[in-house]
């Protein structure tokens, strides 16, 4: 998994990333977006679009948003 949306999003869902991604890749779960790592390209659309700087990539996630990955992970398993 190359991005992941953060708990900004929670409070946001302005959806700008699922209109700008190339591949269809974000979905909406109960409470906020979520990127399929199966299908996301690391091409950082999405990144560049999101109005709340909510899509962080994996390996610069602080230890606090360490659960934002999981949370991820178990949406698409």
């Amino acid at each position: 998994m190359a991005f992941v949306i953060t708990s900004p999003c929670r409070h946001e869902k302005a959806a700008e990333c699922v209109d700008v991604c190339p591949v269809d890749c974000i979905e909406k779960g109960e409470d906020q977006y979520f990127i399929d790592p199966n299908t996301c390209i690391d091409c950082g659309a999405c990144v560049a679009a999101c109005p709340v700087d909510a899509i962080v990539d994996e390996h610069e996630l602080s230890p606090d948003q360490e659960e934002m990955l999981e949370k991820a992970e178990s949406f698409f398993a």
